[in-house]
């Protein structure tokens, strides 16, 4: 099943993107309100688009995956810079580093971003994020009580990013700390995780995340991993691939996904 969403100021705008991109037989699967209007959830049935190439079929039997996971199923979205952008994921997936280098583009393009660190669990968090800001010029507010961080969101006048702790989505109490801070955010949750995960383990880590909440994806070390089934299974639990971590550096490191630049890259590995 190909996943897209789409976002527009209101309900007619966003239904005639849907009819214009996937046609008169597209599925909404839901819908919701968000800070600049409403969101949309909608699919086509794969017997509505063209058949793989065979060549796509063996890169994604080599990354672990069915065909149910090409790419032309997957949902692709850039972040929702409007909403305030909190990330989360389990320990060790590069949010922080994601965040530096997403306030990097920002900066570079001269835009100043809000980033606030409410990750105060892990050793060294927060100097890590700060050895970033400081580089670029900007101010980084500690803020890990949602009450803080709600105080600190009200500073904003452009794009925030929120750093948050590694969470175990299976354990109920830590998930319930992160989607509390998502709320005192009022923000959109991103989940991030590391490429080179089993599909399985991939997809119900996704699952657990979007059931709290997340819609967005980011995969990190795609430098790293020759296999990316992990990716393309979380991508699949309705979650839209925005970014992809692709090198160590701040300020190239990081790119948007799209649906041509993951078939090239599924199609170039030992496999091919």
């Amino acid at each position: 099943m190909r996943l897209k969403l789409y976002r527009a100021p209101a309900m007619a705008q966003a239904m005639a993107r849907v009819r214009s991109e996937l046609g008169d037989d597209a599925l909404i699967l839901a819908t919701r309100r968000v800070a600049d209007g409403v969101e949309i959830t909608a699919a086509l049935e794969p017997e509505e688009l063209r058949q793989p190439d065979p060549a796509l079929l063996a890169a994604l039997e080599y990354h672990g995956v069915s065909s149910s996971l090409q790419p032309a199923f997957l949902s692709f979205a850039p972040l929702p810079l409007d909403d305030p952008l909190v990330f989360v994921g389990p320990p060790g997936a590069g949010k922080t580093l994601t965040v530096a280098r997403l306030a990097t583009r920002l900066v570079m393009t001269g835009t100043i971003p809000l980033v606030i660190t409410a990750d105060g669990k892990r050793a060294g968090a927060t100097e890590e994020l700060a050895a970033f800001t400081k580089l670029l010029g900007i101010n980084l507010i500690v803020a890990s009580h949602p009450a803080t961080l709600t105080r600190a969101i009200g500073q904003r006048s452009g794009p925030a990013l929120i750093d948050t702790p590694g969470c175990n989505p299976f354990d109920p109490g830590l998930l319930a700390e992160v989607t509390e801070l998502v709320g005192a955010a009022s923000g959109t949750m991103v989940l991030v995780l590391p490429a080179g995960l089993d599909p399985g383990e991939a997809s119900d880590l996704a699952r657990a995340f979007v059931a709290a909440g997340s819609r967005y994806l980011i995969a990190t070390r795609l430098d790293f991993a020759h296999r990316l089934g992990g990716v393309l299974a979380a991508a699949g639990t309705g979650l839209a691939l925005a970014e992809a971590g692709v090198g160590p550096g701040a300020a190239d490191g990081l790119q948007p996904i799209t649906q041509e630049w993951l078939t090239a890259r599924l199609m170039t590995g030992p496999h091919a």
